[in-house]
């Protein structure tokens, strides 16, 4: 499961942004391909050449980088191409009413088109509704975020939610046969 952390723009900007990146990883002994940066457009768009470099620092560490929010900002398409990003988060503000009103169904519809073209994972944020969900994955969104799910959490809540939603059951093949085996148990 990979962890997704939102990096403000004056974060992103600080001269030690990247020895800060380096430092915590040592740590914390995290494998760097399981944390993701979560990236404004105006944070990169401040000095998209600078960041340009910073974002290549980061997929060279094996860190995902996300665009957040994506729609709202002021990105020029050429910097988009230019950026190394793992993950475009359609805005909330296009997601309300995607259902209902057709300029933000198209814009959702072409963050989706345009994300995938460009072979990068695209994140509906702020879906609260079954038929949000059901258009945006029509449009083929590759993952779905909000309270339609559940509300933000504590670390205790979702460790809770987690360990409920993992007590599936999982096929295990046995001298040819399948069996279900439990992931995870109370024991």
């Amino acid at each position: 499961m990979r962890l997704a952390v939102n990096v403000s723009a004056r974060q992103f900007q600080q001269a030690a942004f990247m020895g800060t990146i380096r430092e915590l990883l040592k740590e914390t002994d995290l494998d760097p391909a399981l944390l993701e940066l979560e990236l404004t457009e105006g944070s990169i768009m401040k000095e998209p050449e600078k960041a340009i470099e910073k974002l290549n620092e980061l997929r060279d560490l094996g860190i995902k980088i996300a665009i957040d929010d994506f729609g709202t900002g002021y990105s020029s398409l050429s910097y988009l191409k230019r950026f190394p990003i793992d993950t475009l988060k359609i805005d909330k503000t296009f997601v309300d009413d995607v259902t209902t009103n057709e300029d933000d169904a198209a814009i959702a519809k072409a963050i989706v088109m345009m994300g995938h073209a460009l072979d990068i994972t695209v994140i509906a944020e702020g879906v609260e509704t079954p038929q949000q969900l059901e258009y945006l994955t029509s449009l083929g969104c590759d993952v779905i975020q909000g309270y339609l799910f559940s509300p933000p959490l504590s670390k205790d809540s979702f460790t809770e939610l987690l360990m409920e939603q993992l007590r599936v059951t999982t096929p295990t093949v046995e001298r040819g046969t399948t069996r279900l085996q439990p992931l995870i148990t109370d024991e």
